[in-house]
């Protein structure tokens, strides 16, 4: 038996499907089309295979054996929602000049898992725009580094900001992509013992 027949029938009888039924739903006069078909008889042409995945319920993937996953494909210009993980928000930080980051936990929000975010800050201003806007939701991985240029969550004494963190020998730079609401704030000598990192930004979330 070829693996589009068997598959066919495992689906089939996984949905509890009689072979009368599917045999209806694809426009056969007859069960005796589907029993030859998946006893491997009646070969089906490759036109049809999609009809059969959408009459199971499943992806013509699943049904050539390409995938063993029988769920169904997503629509046509569809994406499947990826796999989420629960994440605190945990009060805010400036997108302009450096405000008080509150440190308790406003809620929890849903992000994507693939980001590994430790947390979520809600930004204020718009130094970062166009590319993070004033209200925008950033997550946050935990890590005491990141690379130059990246986008970089920085405490600074008691305060907090979201800027693209550089540093050249002993001087520290964050810049945003709006320089002319906030020009390059630079921290050389004692200053940088006030200056410590707290994650990389790795996600953001907008409002319609």
């Amino acid at each position: 038996m070829d693996i589009l027949a068997l598959r066919i029938r495992q689906r089939r009888e996984k949905l509890d499907l009689s072979q009368e039924e599917l045999a209806r739903r694809l426009g056969y006069r007859s069960k005796s089309s589907i029993n030859k078909i998946e006893k491997g008889i009646n070969d089906i042409p490759n036109a049809k295979v999609a009809e059969f995945a959408r009459a199971l319920g499943t992806s013509t993937a699943y049904l050539m054996g390409i995938t063993d996953d029988d769920a169904p494909a997503p629509p046509a210009g569809f994406e499947p929602l990826p796999e989420m993980v629960r994440v605190p928000l945990v009060g805010s930080i400036a997108c302009g000049t450096p405000i008080t980051a509150e440190q308790n936990i406003e809620s929890y929000i849903g992000v994507p898992a693939a980001w590994h975010a430790d947390f979520a800050l809600t930004c204020h201003g718009d130094s970062m725009a166009p590319t993070i806007r004033d209200g925008d939701i950033v997550c946050i991985r935990k890590q005491p580094q990141v690379e130059q240029g990246e986008i970089a969550a920085v405490r600074i004494g008691e305060e907090a900001t979201l800027k693209h963190f550089h540093r050249q020998g002993g001087t520290v730079m964050l810049l945003a992509d709006n320089a002319a609401i906030c020009p390059p704030m630079v921290y050389t000598g004692a200053q940088l013992e006030e200056i410590q990192i707290e994650g990389k930004a790795v996600g953001f979330c907008r409002g319609l």
